[in-house]
């Protein structure tokens, strides 16, 4: 992955095509999981394909707050792997329907006000490029305001991240110290760091 240096001396048509590429490498990375999945600032939702005609009964599943596995008794291991965060085990669960084994993993960080995207349900799995997730207006518009702040403030920050400029909490020390700077003309500044 380019760093932000390096996307910043590409023209405009190179950085399209680098970032054109980057996402079609990430979508196959993805296609080639044994499940997919999908997630919202709480919730990972997982969606494991199951051989046809399978049952619950026929079925290992461990869903621990680090660990996740299905395997098929007597079978093959369908998915197993530490996950990439603990979840709230208590609030997930997993159903089957339709030949599809899914899980409703409730984020441990979501229980403590520490919203996070994932980058990947498992460790060892392919990452996604998490500053590219943009939640769904409509969903954004139902979150309370706290969270909504929050979620706007994230989005931000990875907004300045990619354009390699300061998060909000930097531009909020970077105020704070010109404010002092104005308060107190006599003191030097020039090795000042923020940091």
């Amino acid at each position: 992955m380019a760093s932000i240096q390096e996307l910043d001396k590409m023209s405009k048509e190179e950085r399209a095509a680098y970032e054109a590429k980057e996402r079609a490498r990430e979508q196959a990375e993805q296609d080639a999981l044994p499940y997919k999945w999908s997630q919202d600032l709480n919730t990972v939702t997982v969606f494991v394909p199951l051989p046809s005609g399978t049952r619950s009964r026929d079925l290992q599943v461990v869903m621990e707050r680090r660990k996740l596995k299905v395997a098929v008794k007597g079978g093959e291991t369908l998915i197993e792997g530490e996950l990439f965060e603990e979840i709230a085990k208590d609030d997930s669960s997993w159903t089957i329907e339709s030949g599809t084994l899914t899980f409703e993993l409730e984020k441990m960080s979501a229980h403590i006000g520490s919203h996070r995207w994932w980058p990947h349900v498992l460790t060892h799995d392919p990452k996604i490029d998490t500053t590219k997730i943009q939640p769904e207006s409509s969903k954004l518009s139902d979150l309370d305001g706290e969270t909504r702040a929050m979620v706007e403030k994230m989005m931000f920050d990875n907004q300045q991240r990619q354009a390699g400029k300061p998060t909000s909490d930097e531009l909020r020390k970077m105020e704070a110290l010109e404010k002092f700077k104005k308060a107190h003309p006599e003191m030097d500044f020039s090795n000042a760091k923020m940091g």
